[in-house]
């Protein structure tokens, strides 16, 4: 089972969103048969099994082991992920494209960014596994606090030359035949506010 997998076929996007199947595909991070399943979801085995074989067609269930029982095979399912993202390419003609516009300062740039972001890593994931290989990745997450937006705005310019400088120094300018082409992306947006922050935010208003 991998940690994540990224959904990229419009049709199993479309199986993997309905509300029913996406309670079965959590129930099934542990391995149950279909008799199992119904009794945790708390819906009929015939209906489970109708539900399953959409899952299954599309690869996001997968069998673990079929077990006889009397004159009955059950058979034993379980999710081929623990999570899933959807692709931008199971909306194909309508994902964003980052090569249409650079605007650093631009939200919808990053997000369109962010999209190309889950959908290579996607095929990545999906080749390193099917390879038996690790993927080298390096990722950073973190907050800092600006005192002002002057504040805010000197950081990014700051960083934006501290990462220059560290692609000037380490890129291959030759495109070596031996070298492998890594993507870079760099991202600093506002944190989303907790509920506890927004009352507090609230009550220093009122003070």
């Amino acid at each position: 089972m991998l940690d994540i997998a990224v959904i990229e076929d419009p049709a199993a996007a479309e199986v993997s969103l309905d509300p029913i199947r996406s309670a079965m595909l959590r129930e099934l991070a542990q391995p149950a048969s279909a008799t199992q399943l119904a009794i945790r979801v708390g819906l009929p085995r015939q209906k489970v099994n109708y539900h399953l074989k959409a899952l299954e067609r599309h690869g996001l269930v997968e069998l673990v082991e079929e077990r006889r029982k009397g004159n009955v095979t059950e058979r034993v399912l379980q999710a081929s992920a623990a999570s899933y993202l959807i692709s931008p390419s199971a909306l194909a003609s309508v994902s964003p494209d980052p090569r249409r516009f650079a605007d650093r300062f631009s939200a919808f740039w990053m997000l369109a960014l962010a999209g190309r972001m889950v959908q290579e890593v996607g095929k990545l994931i999906a080749g390193a596994a099917a390879a038996r290989q690790k993927l080298a990745t390096f990722a950073i997450d973190g907050e800092v606090t600006f005192r002002s937006a002057a504040e805010r705005a000197a950081f990014a310019e700051e960083l934006g030359v501290a990462v220059s400088h560290l692609v000037d120094k380490y890129h291959d300018a030759g495109a070596s035949t031996r070298g492998r082409r890594h993507r870079l992306v760099v991202a600093l947006h506002p944190a989303l506010k907790t509920s506890d922050q927004t009352t507090t935010r609230k009550e220093q208003d009122n003070d």
